[in-house]
């Protein structure tokens, strides 16, 4: 039996220059999987799917002389509440379709969550536009 020994010899530059690049494919390699990893998707829908800064909202209206405010309530993502507040019993008896009115757009709002294509009768058109005005001015105070 005979044994052959076999020398390898390796330039010391060739060492260096080969672990300088394993390490900067490494680095290279987490940065990627930094920008790109399935946490960031995760991060990116969640903002994505927010429309509204969560809390509550209110917007004034002054009809002859009384103010009152239109208070919307939203999540990150949902209109939850629209009430009246700060409603006198004088408004309520000078203007009986105000609460009606708000009652039937808000629940056409929480079933669509937007404003868009809301219907309304004719008999109080132009309490529920001036309501859905007020419902928009604090919905844009809300938005994102």
């Amino acid at each position: 039996m005979s044994a052959k020994t076999k020398i390898v010899v390796l330039h010391m530059k060739e060492v260096v220059y080969t672990a300088i690049f394993i390490v900067l494919a490494l680095v290279l390699g987490g940065v990627l999987l930094l920008m790109f990893g399935p946490g960031q998707k995760a991060e990116t829908s969640k903002a994505a799917e927010s429309k509204y800064q969560p809390g509550v909202y209110t917007t004034s209206i002054s009809l002859n002389d009384n103010t009152f405010d239109v208070q919307v309530t939203v999540d990150a993502d949902r209109i939850k509440a629209i009430e009246l507040v700060n409603l006198s019993e004088s408004t309520t008896a000078m203007f009986p379709l105000m609460e009606p009115a708000l009652e039937s757009l808000a629940s056409q709002i929480y079933d669509s969550q937007s404003l868009d294509h809301i219907q309304y009768s004719e008999e109080n058109k132009y309490t529920s536009m001036m309501l859905l005005d007020a419902i928009g001015a604090a919905l844009k105070k809300a938005e994102l």
